[in-house]
C-alpha cells in the first residue's frame, strides 16, 4: 500500500462541495456534566478513540492540539485525511470527513452502531451536514435505554427517511414543549424533511457537548482511512 492508502485521486486535488457539522461523540455518565467542567483532552485517549473507529485504518501522524471549533474543512483531498478526535474524561468525541454523505450510505449510522456495541450505557449522537448543490443531513440520538432516531436525507426535499422513535427519545431525555421549541425544534410527521434534526442531537448532549466550545482542545491526526470509507469519500468529494 502507499502513502495515498486506498485513494485513486493526488492529493492536491481540490474538493467539491463543504463540510459543517460532522462528528459522533459518545457521552458517558454523568451526562448532565457541564462542558466547562470537562477535563482537558488526552492525546493518547483521542488517538485510540479514533483507531478504534470503523472509519480510521490507522493513525499515520499527530498534527497537535486544535479548538474543537476548527473542525476540518476539507479543500484539498489530502485534507480529507485529518481526522479531529478529543477524550474529555468520560466523554469521547470524532470529527471526520468520511461521516458525510450524499444519501447513497448512512456512515454516521454506521459508526453509531459499532460505538453503541462498545459503550453499550453511554448516549451516542451524531450529526453531519455535507452542501454540495444542495443540503445531505445524518443526525442521529442512541441512548443507553436503547430509545433511538436516525434522521437521513435532504432537508426541505425528498428523499427523507426517519427511523427509530423520536419521540421515545424527548420523553426519555425528559425534554418539555418550551425545551424544544426554545431550540427552534418542531416535529412534523408528515413531513419529516422540515425537521432541524441536528437540534435534538444537540439538546441529547446538553452542556456536555464539547463542539460548540472554543475552549475546548481536540486533537487532529492524520489518518489513513478504510478502503469502503475511502471509495465513499471519493464518489462524494470528487466528480
Amino acid at each position: 500500500m502507499n502513502s495515498n492508502g486506498f485513494w485513486t485521486s493526488p492529493a492536491d486535488r481540490i474538493v467539491r462541495g463543504s463540510m459543517g457539522h460532522c462528528n459522533l461523540t459518545v457521552l458517558q455518565a454523568p451526562s448532565d456534566v457541564d462542558g466547562r467542567a470537562l477535563p482537558p483532552n488526552d492525546p493518547v485517549r483521542a488517538a485510540e478513540f479514533a483507531a478504534s473507529c470503523d472509519t480510521v485504518e490507522e493513525i499515520l501522524e499527530d498534527l497537535g492540539a486544535r479548538s474543537a471549533l476548527e473542525t476540518p474543512y476539507p479543500d484539498r483531498r489530502s485534507d480529507l485525511d485529518v481526522v479531529q478526535a478529543g477524550a474529555w474524561g468520560h466523554v469521547l468525541g470524532i470529527c471526520d470527513p468520511a461521516f458525510a454523505d450524499n444519501g447513497n450510505d448512512t456512515p454516521l449510522l454506521h459508526g453509531a452502531k459499532v460505538l453503541r456495541e462498545r459503550f453499550p450505557d453511554a448516549r451516542v449522537v451524531g450529526r453531519v451536514h455535507f452542501h454540495a448543490g444542495a443540503d445531505h443531513t445524518e443526525d442521529l440520538v442512541w441512548l443507553p435505554d436503547g430509545a433511538m432516531f436516525h434522521a437521513s436525507g435532504w432537508p426541505g426535499d425528498e428523499p427523507f427517511v426517519v427511523s427509530g422513535d423520536p419521540d421515545a427519545v424527548i420523553a426519555s431525555l425528559g425534554l418539555t414543549g418550551e425545551t424544544l421549541e426554545g431550540a427552534g425544534l418542531h416535529l412534523d410527521e408528515d413531513e419529516p424533511n422540515e425537521t432541524e434534526w441536528s437540534a435534538l442531537a444537540t439538546l441529547a448532549l446538553g452542556q456536555a457537548d464539547p463542539w460548540n466550545r472554543p475552549d475546548v482542545q481536540t486533537s487532529a491526526f492524520r489518518v489513513r482511512h478504510t478502503e469502503s470509507a475511502v471509495r465513499a469519500m471519493e464518489h462524494l468529494y470528487f466528480i
